[in-house]
């Protein structure tokens, strides 16, 4: 089908991103199923029409909350907003109910950590016939609900595709760049959820805001490492995707991979942090982002730092020591 076609929209996920898209999508103009696992927490979303993870946001007429996964699979266009390591599982569910050649705007940031695959790899063996895209960039799930001005990127190997479907669930306060540079995207929502949890033990540790700017830009060229390493175009690792959404998340307390950073930070064990602030995806893609950088020769060492430290294979006094005595070398 082509995206000139499109009317309807699933969303698969209903936690806050997933709700704040569909919302999106609905000020787009779009009819829009939001799907989500739990049956009862759909029918009282169905009722009151209220989304509490969003600070009881009314949910627009043209959302239908549903439990029903095939009913939402019969969209014209899916949106996958669900945790990284569980697209897999979603995708698996999906197969034989999604028509051939629909289009899939995944909106996962991360990188399976047992096959280090992307998501759009993920996508591309499950959902076979499916056309991938990535929704990526600096957008709280509360900033987007509320419509107030937000851009992401969205990244299709069919350029013409992509630009259909950015235009499809985008508006004037919703603005949605389009690039064909898939992996470029996929890398920077990834890495910069590693990067940010280093950012917020920085900030925990009570260092200044000089201490933070200077490890986000150091994150940012191990980002950009990373991402050429992979094929990524600059501009992309550069753009929303990589930088922006690397300010935002390492900057705001309102990212729970920064405001698990924090917590760790202020010598809160791993298991605790987990508990106060929830399992940011960060601490899932260290492990395997670490890994692949090191199997391709890539110079990582703050991602390296994260990933030794949430597999308690290092302290925070370690980790940063093992930082402040790298030798100098030219920028």
């Amino acid at each position: 089908m082509s995206a000139s076609g499109l009317k309807s929209i699933g969303v698969i996920g209903a936690g806050a991103f997933g709700a704040a898209l569909a919302c999106a999508a609905a000020r787009a103009g779009r009819d829009v199923s939001l799907w989500g696992r739990d049956a009862v927490t759909m029918a009282e979303l169905a009722g009151t029409r209220r989304l509490p993870r969003l600070d009881g946001l009314a949910l627009p007429e043209a959302i239908h909350p549903t439990a029903d996964l095939a009913e939402t699979a019969r969209a014209d266009a899916l949106i996958l907003a669900v945790p990284t390591q569980a697209l897999r599982d979603v995708c698996g569910r999906l197969a034989g109910m999604v028509a051939a050649n629909t289009p899939l705007i995944l909106a996962a940031k991360g990188i399976e950590r047992t096959s280090g695959e992307f998501v759009s790899q993920i996508a591309t063996e499950t959902l076979q016939g499916c056309v991938p895209a990535v929704l990526s960039g600096p957008g709280f799930a509360a900033d987007i609900a509320k419509a107030y001005p937000t851009a992401l990127t969205l990244a299709c190997a069919d350029g013409s595709l992509g630009e259909r479907l950015a235009r499809l669930i985008g508006s004037p306060t919703f603005r949605l760049y389009h690039t064909d540079d898939l992996r470029g995207v996929e890398i920077g929502g990834a890495a910069k959820n590693v990067l940010a949890i280093a950012a917020g033990i920085a900030a925990g540790r009570g260092f200044g805001e000089s201490t933070v700017a200077a490890l986000l830009a150091r994150s940012f060229a191990e980002l950009t490492r990373f991402g050429l390493a992979f094929g990524a175009r600059p501009e992309t690792l550069a753009g929303l995707s990589g930088l922006g959404d690397l300010i935002l998340t390492g900057t705001s307390s309102r990212s729970r991979n920064r405001r698990f950073g924090e917590e760790l930070g202020r010598g809160i064990g791993l298991e605790t942090a987990i508990a106060d602030v929830g399992l940011a995806e960060g601490v899932w893609t260290a492990p395997i982002l670490a890994d692949m950088a090191r199997k391709r020769h890539v110079d990582m060492p703050i991602a390296a730092a994260v990933s030794d430290l949430v597999a308690g294979k290092a302290s925070i006094d370690q980790a940063i020591k093992q930082l402040l005595s790298r030798p100098p070398r030219a920028e």
